[in-house]
């Protein structure tokens, strides 16, 4: 086995092209420690001496491709992450869609799920919404192109780093919707069964007969170059209702985009009126 700092440029090269090929994700050169760190076991497992041999296996092998992408793709996520997402999203949004969509169902995206933190923390605001508001329904679906975390977050068991970060915020919140497991804690199923986990590359058109009022694509767009960022946000207008909201991620920005939304707070995007 060859080790990681020995790949050669070109093994390197052809590996940033096929993470391109099926994520879309743009990755450099000066990725290539994390890369190599992510496909080592890969190659431990199959015993293979290079990571060109690995590469021949993925080119060759469908199977393969999806445990590829599983390890390639970052998914990297925590309960409420980014307080004045929550904060808007529970104190101005409900109560102003609820407000104005009377006996309607909110329909929520999660668009890049990885292990479920998000769409947990949208489906426990939700419940807590709908103390006050009774006739208020909501469902939520959650896509993420890694089979790996979505099978994670179905299981809704959660442990570490992701469980110290909820005790800190929202301890109560913790205690509500969470069950004692041996090794950590488990989601209620009231809130799984809000939520349907299903794989979806961004880069393809969602196929949903739903449209949806607000959707939370945050912290992914930045893996992608500015052409496959506006594939993607066009992508998913296309299932949006004309006076829903996009939530993105603390680090991104349409600003410098050709979409069809407008500015409306700092990570809050509202479809454009004009383009509607």
């Amino acid at each position: 086995m060859q080790a990681a700092a020995d790949i050669d440029a070109a093994t390197l090269t052809a590996l940033i092209q096929l993470v391109r090929k099926h994520t879309g994700m743009a990755m450099t050169e000066k990725k290539s420690i994390l890369l190599q760190g992510r496909l080592r076991p890969r190659l431990l497992a199959l015993s293979l001496g290079s990571y060109r041999d690995y590469l021949h296996v993925v080119e060759k092998d469908l199977d393969e491709v999806q445990l590829f992408i599983n390890m390639v793709t970052t998914n990297d996520t925590l309960f409420f992450r980014t307080p004045l997402v929550w904060d808007f999203f529970s104190v101005q949004f409900l109560p102003e869609w609820q407000r104005d969509h009377a006996g309607q169902t909110l329909r929520i995206w999660s668009a890049a799920a990885a292990s479920g933190e998000e769409a947990y923390s949208i489906a426990m605001l939700c419940e807590e919404f709908r103390q006050h508001a009774a006739d208020f329904q909501y469902q939520i679906l959650a896509t993420d192109i890694s089979t790996e975390t979505l099978a994670a977050a179905r299981e809704g068991l959660y442990r570490g780093r992701s469980l110290d970060k909820i005790k800190a915020s929202q301890p109560r919140l913790l205690e509500k919707y969470f069950y004692p497991h041996e090794d950590g804690r488990r989601i209620a199923a009231e809130l799984k069964n809000r939520i349907r986990f299903a794989e979806h590359n961004l880069l393809c058109q969602l196929q949903t007969p739903a449209r949806f009022d607000i959707v939370f694509l945050r912290n992914v767009l930045i893996y992608f170059d500015a052409q496959s960022q506006e594939r993607i946000v066009n992508l998913v207008r296309g299932v949006m209702s004309d006076d829903a909201r996009l939530i993105l991620g603390e680090s991104e920005s349409l600003s410098r985009l050709t979409t069809p939304f407008q500015f409306e707070k700092s990570q809050i995007y509202r479809v454009d009126p004009v383009l509607a």
